[in-house]
């Protein structure tokens, strides 16, 4: 074979390598990308999930505890907010003033010992509190995803592949530092 002949099937190798590369590390990209997206609309669906049963609970509520209004007026206002996210960073935020407003509606229930005691208040706790597991888990698997995903986004030669076709780090969603603390229990 002549000198020319085989540096060219050698350059035709090595384009021929990097194509491949580049294929295959695209097609990795978006199958992360569409996993990671997936795990998000279940942390949606959760979200939304619990939303809808806070009006059910608030009505609930309601009935029994007509003077506790302003708390119930914030659980409806920070439901909203989770309605109204877009992304992570802001559902983490909506998901805060939630937090906050269901423990001040834990208080209001801890008044009315008939309350308690309801079967349709029972009910809803145990569908919220089984919701708020869904979350949980919904949660975790999205930021596993997000970090397998940001960690090939990070890695090289991905990353130069990545910042060409416009792959950018997923947010993960985190609770705030308030949230992290244990609660006290009194007896």
């Amino acid at each position: 074979m002549k000198k020319g002949t085989l540096s060219l099937i050698i350059i035709l190798g090595l384009i021929a390598v990097l194509g491949f590369t580049l294929v295959g590390s695209y097609n990795n990209l978006v199958k992360l990308d569409e996993e990671t997206n997936a795990k998000w609309a279940q942390v949606e669906n959760q979200l939304k999930r619990r939303a809808d049963l806070i009006p059910n609970l608030v009505n609930t509520v309601k009935g029994f505890a007509k003077q506790e209004q302003d708390v119930l007026v914030g659980v409806t206002k920070a439901r909203s907010g989770i309605v109204e996210a877009k992304n992570p960073q802001e559902y983490a935020r909506a998901n805060e003033q939630l937090n906050t407003a269901l423990s001040k509606l834990n208080v209001v229930v801890e008044k009315y010992p008939e309350l308690k005691s309801n079967e349709n208040f029972i009910r809803l706790q145990d569908e919220l509190a089984g919701t708020e597991n869904r979350l949980a888990v919904s949660r975790m698997d999205y930021n596993e995803s997000a970090k397998i995903f940001n960690g090939k986004v990070r890695r090289f030669p991905t990353n130069i592949f990545a910042g060409m076709f416009g792959f950018e780090k997923k947010q993960y969603f985190e609770i705030n530092q308030e949230d992290k603390k244990l609660p006290e229990v009194k007896f």
